[in-house]
This record gives structure tokens, sequence and C-alpha cells, in this order.
């Protein structure tokens, strides 16, 4: 699995012009799911993404967890993390989760930030076409990868 955060102060996401998912100050989560995630995966995902200390304390310095700020979630299921861009023009998809294998491990990802404290947790539609609205602050934005934790 791969996530890419990016610390917001707002984000918002629509499909069709409907806005599906809205959150303040947080993170919009972009999050990959390759054809080998499973529950392990999830999960420490999951948690490196709820205690990752990305937010300032009091003296500027980037100290805090999303739960210790009581920052928001939006989590936008995204396949294209995992394209393959070697060879050619047009990238390969062959690396991300098929959607019915993809689809449980997002809702997955989505219950465990929950169930670690995470009171507000929004999604996009999964497989639709969205648009995505994030007002990064900072800029902060990181790479989490399973494979790399």
């Amino acid at each position: 699995m791969r996530a890419i955060l990016q610390r917001v102060r707002r984000g918002r996401v629509t499909v069709d012009e409907n806005v599906v998912g809205e959150i303040g100050p947080g993170y919009v989560v972009l999050l990959g799911v390759t054809q080998a995630d499973g529950p392990d995966q999830v999960k420490k995902l999951a948690e490196k993404t709820a205690h990752l200390r990305v937010f300032e304390d009091e003296q500027g310095k980037l100290n805090r967890s999303a739960l210790d700020v009581g920052a928001d979630m939006l989590v936008i299921s995204q396949f294209t993390l995992f394209a393959d861009a070697k060879k050619g023009r047009r990238p390969s998809f062959t690396h991300a989760a098929a959607p019915d294998i993809a689809e449980p491990l997002v809702d997955q990802f989505v219950d465990v930030l929950r169930s670690l404290g995470v009171e507000k947790v929004d999604t996009g539609v999964f497989g639709a076409h969205m648009l995505v609205h994030i007002e990064n602050d900072g800029p902060v934005t990181i790479i989490l990868d399973t494979d790399q934790l």
C-alpha cells in the first residue's frame, strides 16, 4: 500500500458536482493498493498515518500527530499511485489491485483510522471520477509505502 499524505487547511471531493466528502485541518490521504496487500498492510499504514508527527507544536516544530491535534482526514482511493512508467509513454497499472480487492482494503483503512481515534474521516466514491480540492498547508506532503515501514 502507498499513501500520499497532504497536510491541508481544508479538503473536499466532489462527484458529479456533488460534495461527497469535506474536511477542515488535517490530511488528504491519496491511497493506493496493490495486489499483494492485505489487512497487515492496512493496519501498519493506518497506524503510521495517525501517529506521524507532522503538525506543529508551540515552538513551530513538527512534533504533533494527527491524533494529538484532532486532525480530520479525507481518504481518496487512487490506483494511479502504482503506475509504472518505465517503458514507453503510457503507464501500466498492472501492480494496482483490482477493484474487488482494493475497495474492501480502502474501507478497512478508514475503519482502522476511526478505531485509532481519528474522529472525522470522509471519503471519496470508489471508482468514480472525482474532483479533489486540496488546500495544502505548508506545504507538507509525505509519501508512505508499506514496503518501507
